[in-house]
């Protein structure tokens, strides 16, 4: 082979490599878009249906118990039937949700499509994110993992545009009674059932890509799973991978959750468990799901303040690209300490300009910002790109799941008590007790987290067998 046909070889490679992430990374876009679109229809919402604050609390959240039902059902699932076609079975559902919330004829059954979305939601938050870690070569994971939450920062501010525009045009008559309805009167009924079109080119592109090899290998079927890997990354690389995976034994007690609890696994069980929830309860989503109400705190009128949303939701998507660039260059810790440090002495500056009443000019929304982009480079991307690869092969889909759970659990508790925090203890000391519960993770950086980068999936897995620690 030539020089130049090599040089192909490989620019094809890559350019499969990224097509077939970025189609897994379209669960992080519904994500993302169904985390952002709630924002612009809570107030909305609450005054056509004439909700309380637990009310409100539970419209915000129901869909997060859906995503922690998904999470439950989705470790067993993909590792029993494959990544590929439980993605298809998330897709499915939030396209149902969206357009069931778009017709709802009352709150409740608004509650039960946001509850199906959130299903869906749940299953393609764990399983899009150990795809993509299962499906990229050592030497990018860091960087194709990234992707997944590149894509769902953007489906926040697609989430955050639509709300924008919906909002500023729900005055328009229609000739169409339910278009009257959907785009006017009921503006939030558009909003939500917007989501119908990613979820629909998610669910078709789907049928496009492979299964994930390492799942394939571990059903015993290393001829489909070699071909995969040598169009990913050449016969070399592909030679090497198996190698490493057939130098494994995967006993029916190592494809158990019980190895988790072993001594050998102990701490990555505890890593997988904390940096998620951590993630949460340091209150990223507080800001996308009532941003526009603290906004409105601040002196923005509502329309002002979504627009204050588009712009939190831009740079949440240009500072995810630092961590594109980076995580597999600096590694995986120095993000975290720098990003999580960062972000708790944003919210703390947050909190103190609301308690001395600082809330004219720009100064709120700029440290808003600020806490935004330091999660952006550091919790957002770093967090599933950690869990992603530091599980064993025999039970990375339920192990997964076991840490997916505990983020949807930290971000439950986030959406039904936030409105609460904001009512009866006010907004800085919901500010400062987020920083509170963000500070932890600089100590579970310190003490726990080994850095990955540049090791396979194999290696680390080997390293843990070993009861050794990966070099820091």
């Amino acid at each position: 082979m030539t020089i130049q046909e090599k040089h192909t070889d490989i620019k094809k490679s890559r350019s499969y490599l990224y097509l077939v992430s970025l189609v897994a990374a379209l669960g992080g876009f519904l994500f993302g878009f169904d985390t952002a679109v709630i924002s612009g229809t809570i107030s909305l919402v609450t005054k056509d249906f004439g909700l309380d604050a637990v009310s409100e609390g539970w419209f915000v959240s129901c869909a997060l118990l859906g995503c922690i039902i998904g999470v439950i059902i989705s470790g067993k699932l993909s590792d029993k039937f494959g990544r590929k076609i439980v993605l298809i079975l998330s897709a499915f559902l939030f396209l149902t949700s969206a357009l069931g919330c778009m017709y709802s004829g009352s709150f409740s059954a608004l509650i039960i499509f946001r509850l199906i979305g959130g299903i869906g939601i749940g299953v393609a938050s764990m399983v899009s994110p150990l795809y993509i870690s299962e499906f990229a070569p050592s030497r990018l994971r860091g960087t194709m993992v990234s992707l997944y939450q590149l894509a769902l920062t953007i489906g926040i501010v697609v989430a955050y545009f639509t709300n924008a525009y919906l909002a500023n045009h729900a005055g328009g008559v229609h000739s169409n009674a339910a278009l009257q309805r959907i785009f006017s009167a009921e503006v939030w009924r558009a909003m939500l059932g917007l989501g119908a079109f990613p979820a629909l080119i998610f669910l078709l592109a789907l049928f496009a890509v492979p299964e994930s090899p390492r799942w394939l290998l571990t059903m015993g079927r290393k001829d489909l799973a070699a071909r995969i890997l040598i169009k990913i990354d050449g016969e070399a690389a592909a030679r090497k991978e198996l190698e490493a995976f057939s130098g494994q034994r995967i006993s029916g007690e190592e494809g158990s959750l019980k190895t988790l609890f072993s001594p050998v696994y102990r701490k990555a069980l505890w890593i997988g468990l904390l940096l998620p929830f951590l993630s949460q309860v340091c209150g990223i989503n507080a800001v996308i799901y009532y941003g526009p109400r603290i906004l409105e705190q601040a002196g923005f009128t509502l329309n002002n303040a979504l627009g204050g949303q588009v712009t939190i939701g831009i740079v949440n998507v240009v500072f995810t690209f630092v961590a594109i660039f980076t995580v597999d260059k600096w590694g995986r810790k120095p993000l975290l300490y720098v990003g999580v440090g960062g972000a708790v002495i944003s919210l703390i500056i947050i909190g103190m300009l609301f308690q001395f009443g600082v809330i004219s000019g720009p100064w709120i929304l700029i440290f808003i910002l600020a806490f935004i982009a330091c999660f952006a480079f550091s919790f957002g991307p770093v967090c599933w790109v950690v869990i992603g690869e530091i599980f064993p092969n025999g039970i990375r889909g339920k192990a997964m799941s076991l840490a997916t759970l505990t983020l949807w659990i930290g971000n439950f508790f986030v959406g039904q008590l936030t409105p609460v925090m904001l009512q009866r203890i006010g907004t800085s000391w919901t500010f400062w007790i987020f920083a509170i519960c963000c500070s932890p993770a600089l100590l579970l950086t310190w003490k726990l987290i080994p850095e990955t980068k540049g090791r396979s999936l194999e290696e680390i897995e080997e390293h843990w067998q070993r009861s050794e620690s990966i070099p820091k």
